[in-house]
């Protein structure tokens, strides 16, 4: 009975060291983004109590995107929180070749972001947290225009909303009664014209 005791044991420990390599080889494949860390300050009694905030944004680079925000004493943990929950919030966003469907206008708070469809060899034409978000998506050529507060924050927040903003060409296609190629940017569609033309 010892011995089958020890086996069991042996075995669990085994599984145990597998789940954290597994966890491991899953962040390496994510593109995980520091965007911005926050330093807060409580006011004791005895002084000030300081603390962090971090924004963090993770993608796989292939459509799928989230972001999260963790609080700790210490800047790891803070950043250790942010992407565990941004790791559970990643969801799919629509794509057409490397750039989005359509136009797309989002708000949070004081922050407005707009983005817009680019042709190939554009490149992300955004900066910082609009960035960092689109660029984890694996979305590789866009305009974008950040409108109103500059907040780190609101700012990946409005990029998150105008994301969700964007409908999938095939379904709105069904939708309205049309061919996917009416629903697609245009330098799309004359390309795919000539293609078939040929």
């Amino acid at each position: 009975m010892p011995g089958r005791e020890r086996k069991e044991r042996g075995e669990q420990s085994k599984d145990k060291q597998r789940k954290p390599r597994e966890r491991e080889e899953e962040r390496e494949q994510l593109d995980e983004r520091v965007v911005h860390i926050a330093r807060t300050a409580k006011v004791l009694k005895g002084g000030r109590r300081f603390a962090f905030r971090a924004v963090v944004v993770v993608g796989d680079n292939h459509g799928q995107v989230g972001f999260g925000v963790g609080k700790a004493r210490e800047v790891p943990d803070a950043v250790r929180k942010a992407s565990d929950r941004a790791r559970k919030v990643m969801r799919p966003y629509p794509m057409v070749g490397t750039t989005i469907p359509h136009e797309a206008l989002g708000d949070a708070s004081a922050a407005r972001v707009l983005l817009r469809p680019a042709s190939p060899g554009t490149g992300v034409i955004a900066g910082g947290g609009v960035r960092a978000v689109l660029e984890a998506a694996g979305i590789r050529d866009i305009l974008t225009k950040s409108q109103g507060s500059a907040n780190m924050l609101n700012v990946v927040a409005a990029t998150f909303k105008a994301l969700e903003a964007l409908k999938n060409p095939e379904e709105e296609a069904k939708r309205r009664g049309k061919s996917v190629e009416a629903m697609t940017p245009f330098w799309l569609r004359s390309s795919q014209g000539g293609q078939d033309g040929e």
